[in-house]
């Protein structure tokens, strides 16, 4: 059985840059991931610039022109503004860049094993990873990096997991030519918000957060569209013009927003699988790769210096991740009960129409400076 310095459970955004970061230190690196790509997978794809000088500095160049520095925020019943964003992002399809680290991570030499992650084990300071195709590995270290929930969360016993969520995540691609490439939507209605913005391939990606408790009434995303949805002018405007390009929405259900720890069982936690900030808040991309480099370099020094102590190396993680994404999480929590509250938005719309430099240090709370080696 061949030994890794270190597993990547999950090869999504936190997994694969991790894995390209430990590559590139020359250490030996296994990622496990479940699909094959190039695959699409529920998300806002808005990816902050402020990972993107880091990402460079690995050498991964993003194929999008795609350059949002606009947001158009609006209530259920129409009422806009618009704000120039602090740092700007670009608009990236999941099925892109997932991709495109994926190629990057096996020209570099990483071993990939496509493959559902049953279990682990941690024993004389050694991990065993068993997968349902009964095969196992073994590694030094393992970053768990499977989004934003597994069964294996259920075998590490972590809390949330246990707790139900209200929240359902509904995504697709649409053809809108005329949708303006610089801008990124975020309009709200009974029971959610929805986030429209304009992806390399030209498509627009329309993802939504959804209450149960609003969407159980039809369970049906096309008659929930219509029905509810719609209620905004922007919304219905995208959907009477726009032409869907997916054989039928996407979907997860379960989408827990609660506090995770970033170490469970001596495993680093990256990405939505360390703790899953607000979608509205439009920076989830960015985070995941943003603790995928907290955990990198932390391996990368510890690797190199003989595996000193493994319980400082963790509190250190901790402490490390709480520091830079603690407020981040907070100020989402807070952002999002703010929005799904009509009286409270109405007040807010107001004042940020009044004062948008409010609005800028609001979307700055959610967002990092640029970020490199």
């Amino acid at each position: 059985m061949a030994m890794y310095d270190v597993i990547c459970i999950g090869g999504g955004l936190a997994g694969l840059t991790a894995a390209i970061h430990l590559r590139k230190e020359g250490h030996k690196v296994l990622v496990l991931e479940k699909e094959e790509y190039p695959h699409h997978k529920v998300c806002g794809e808005y990816l902050s610039k402020e990972v993107l000088p880091y990402l460079s500095q690995l050498n991964i160049e993003l194929p999008s022109e795609v350059h949002i520095d606009t947001l158009e925020f609006s209530t259920q019943n129409g009422r806009s503004l618009r704000v120039e964003l602090p740092l700007g992002a670009i608009g990236i399809s999941r099925y892109t860049l997932d991709f495109t680290l994926y190629k990057e991570a096996v020209k570099l030499g990483v071993d990939i094993e496509f493959c559902t992650v049953k279990s682990v084990d941690f024993n004389t300071n050694i991990f065993t990873v068993y997968s349902g195709s009964n095969l196992q590995f073994q590694a030094h270290f393992v970053i768990g990096a499977y989004g934003k929930r597994s069964h294996l969360d259920k075998n590490l016993s972590r809390e949330f997991i246990d707790k139900k969520s209200p929240w359902l995540g509904i995504k697709a691609h649409h053809s809108w030519p005329e949708f303006p490439d610089q801008k990124v939507g975020l309009h709200s209605f009974k029971g959610g918000y929805a986030g429209l913005s304009k992806t390399e391939s030209g498509a627009v990606n329309f993802c939504y957060l959804v209450t149960y408790k609003s969407f159980q009434k039809y369970q049906d995303i096309d008659q929930f569209n219509k029905k509810v949805v719609a209620q905004n002018p922007f919304l219905a405007e995208f959907l009477r013009k726009s032409t869907p390009l997916f054989e039928k929405p996407m979907s997860i259900a379960q989408i827990s927003f609660e506090s995770k720890s970033p170490v469970e069982e001596h495993l680093l936690m990256c990405g939505d699988t360390a703790g899953l900030i607000h979608p509205l808040c439009g920076n989830g991309m960015a985070m995941a790769i943003h603790s995928a480099k907290l955990a990198s370099e932390i391996l990368n020094r510890e690797l190199k210096h003989g595996m000193q102590d493994r319980q400082k190396l963790e509190k250190e993680y901790t402490y490390l991740w709480k520091r830079t994404f603690g407020k981040r999480m907070l100020a989402g929590r807070y952002l999002q009960r703010l929005l799904l509250s009509e009286g409270i938005t109405k007040s807010l719309f107001s004042l940020a129409s009044s004062s948008p430099v409010l609005l800028k240090k609001l979307i700055s709370q959610t967002h990092g400076k640029p970020l490199s080696l």
